[in-house]
């Protein structure tokens, strides 16, 4: 961005400010550390200068928002036209109390809602399975058939919100659900707008809930892109997480790295299937997570897009820039959340929703005080959804498109994170693409060894978390938090007993029977799993057939 001339002469001034400015400062007073580093482990230099952003073209790398290569944003006027989604995470115990939840989070300014589905239901057992026993409606909503979810939007108009879904494995039978409350309400599934997970690669690498081997993992993945692109042209029929990669120890440039690498795969996969790419790619979206060092993740943000760009035009020959353009949620990083003094918690998550607005997400969940201990109350929530809130109408940090863009080190950063993680994809196409590295255990490995190397700087003291290992105070026991009552395991199973005897069973093993045929064959399966949800074939029953065909994934054992 510089002449060579000018380069030269600020390197002189450079030198010069060194010898007669700065090295006097250091005599007077040392700096505090040897070496100071990003939450990531990256050195970050002293000072940033144009010389370190030399060889950046701004056209070429930065350019202008809503125009590729889409570093400083997919739109061209971002939050100035529209704040981001404030889509908060909820959901609990049974679908009336997380209906309620869902209510007043729309009455308190919620733009968009986010289901949270317990451990039975991600890994496709009804809440009667002996596997359920004991965690029923604990970590999410419990939803075992059509009639949990006609509950769970009950007074929700599917076309006037929208909804995420956090599900992976029995995204499919989610989806269907989904639509079939939609139909039942008179909104047509093309009118229905939100975003299922359905990223099972980074089940496999960070998260553990997969249940299907990769390659039926992959079909139904792109048998929801194909049926979609017809039927449901507004749902983003993916969101690529990198969150729960972070979540697992990852580095910022691992999380972009290993993400973008598991996106190359789906893209891959469609194709395959005889999809063309801008067909489906518009659909495609992110999930990012943010994490506490400010700077590193805004720039994080910005690497992300830029790649994906180059990315979809280069390797995939997209024409669309639809299909070029990286759309992202972002949710604060549960991982840096502390049992000890949660109310610190709060500021944490300010600066990393903070991270997530100056680095251009499109929609944004802020977690609660107290959920290194428990689900959030109400009260904590509120304070969540208000962060964001202020975040959106007190600060100013709005009214201009990308507003740290320019500066050195923001750009410098951008740059190395976008290398660094290019660096990955490319061990990664060596090893033969992403399931393969899975298989392999190469991405496993590497997230292991950075959040084993972040945890010793932790017991090591160079790395300080407060209320943790630094600045304690005695604490007595937590108060006031909120607990799922275990009567809801057996509330769940009445419900299933009583969806078993008012249906037409005769017709459930007939839509059952289809669908196991259609999953022995090629045919596209989404179809048969929406009949066989509108008869109210429960969740366990559809997965337990998919189960029957498909098999079940084995981990790799890391050695």
């Amino acid at each position: 961005m510089f002449d060579k001339e000018k380069l030269d002469q600020l390197k002189n001034q450079r030198e010069n400010w060194e010898e007669k400015v700065l090295n006097k400062s250091l005599n007077k007073a040392p700096e505090s550390k040897v070496e100071f580093k990003t939450v990531s482990g990256a050195t970050v230099e002293r000072l940033y200068t144009p010389e370190d952003v030399a060889n950046i073209d701004y056209e070429e790398e930065i350019g202008y928002p809503g125009q590729y290569p889409f570093t400083r944003g997919y739109q061209p006027t971002m939050y100035r036209g529209k704040a981001w989604t404030m889509r908060m995470y909820a959901g609990f115990a049974t679908a009336e109390e997380s209906n309620e939840r869902y209510k007043y989070l729309v009455n308190q300014g919620s733009t968009g809602l986010s289901v949270a589905f317990d451990l039975p239901t991600q890994i496709g057992y009804d809440s009667d399975h002996s596997l359920a026993q004991g965690e029923v409606g604990k970590v999410g909503v419990a939803i075992d058939s059509l009639k949990d979810m006609e509950i769970l939007f009950d007074g929700i108009p599917l076309d006037k919100v929208s909804t995420s879904m956090t599900i992976n494995a029995p995204a499919s039978v989610l989806l269907a659900m989904y639509i079939a409350v939609a139909e039942k309400q008179g909104v047509s599934a093309d009118k229905l707008r939100g975003t299922i997970q359905n990223d099972i690669l980074k089940e496999y690498i960070a998260r553990g809930t997969y249940i299907f081997p990769t390659e039926p993992s992959m079909r139904l993945i792109t048998n929801i892109f194909e049926y979609c692109s017809k039927e449901v042209p507004n749902w983003n029929t993916i969101s690529i997480s990198g969150y729960h990669i972070r979540e697992a120890g990852s580095t910022a440039a691992q999380e972009v790295g290993f993400t973008l690498a598991d996106g190359i795969a789906y893209v891959d996969a469609a194709i395959k299937a005889g999809l063309d790419v801008d067909t489906f790619a518009p659909r495609l979206s992110f999930f990012f997570n943010a994490h506490n060092d400010l700077l590193e993740e805004v720039s994080k943000y910005r690497a992300a897009r830029r790649l994906w760009a180059k990315i979809m035009k280069d390797r995939f020959k997209a024409k669309s820039e639809k299909s070029m353009m990286l759309k992202f949620h972002t949710q604060t990083a549960g991982c840096t959340l502390t049992a000890q003094q949660p109310d610190n918690n709060i500021i944490r998550v300010a600066m990393q929703a903070l991270a997530a607005v100056l680095g251009g997400t499109q929609s944004l969940h802020t977690n609660s005080r107290d959920e290194a201990l428990a689900l959030p109350t109400t009260d904590s929530v509120t304070i969540a959804l208000r962060t964001q809130q202020i975040l959106a109408n007190e600060t100013g940090i709005t009214n201009t498109v990308d507003p740290l863009a320019g500066s050195y080190y923001i750009e410098a950063k951008t740059k190395e994170i976008e290398d660094k993680a290019m660096e990955y994809i490319n061990k990664i196409d060596d090893l033969g693409g992403a399931a393969r590295a899975i298989d392999l255990g190469y991405i496993q490995k590497e997230i292991s060894d950075s959040a084993y190397k972040y945890q010793m700087e932790i017991e090591s003291l160079d790395r300080i978390v407060v209320g943790v290992n630094k600045y304690q105070v005695k604490e007595g026991s937590p108060k006031g938090l909120l607990r799922v009552d275990p009567i809801v395991g057996e509330m769940q199973k009445k419900k299933i007993n009583d969806v078993k005897a008012m249906r037409n069973n005769d017709a459930v093993k007939d839509k059952l029977d289809a669908l196991r045929t259609a999953c022995q064959g090629t045919e596209n399966v989404m179809p048969y799993i929406v009949e066989a949800v509108k008869e109210y074939a429960t969740l366990g029953e559809i997965c337990g057939v998919m189960r029957e065909v498909f098999g079940e994934y084995e981990q790799a054992v890391l050695l």
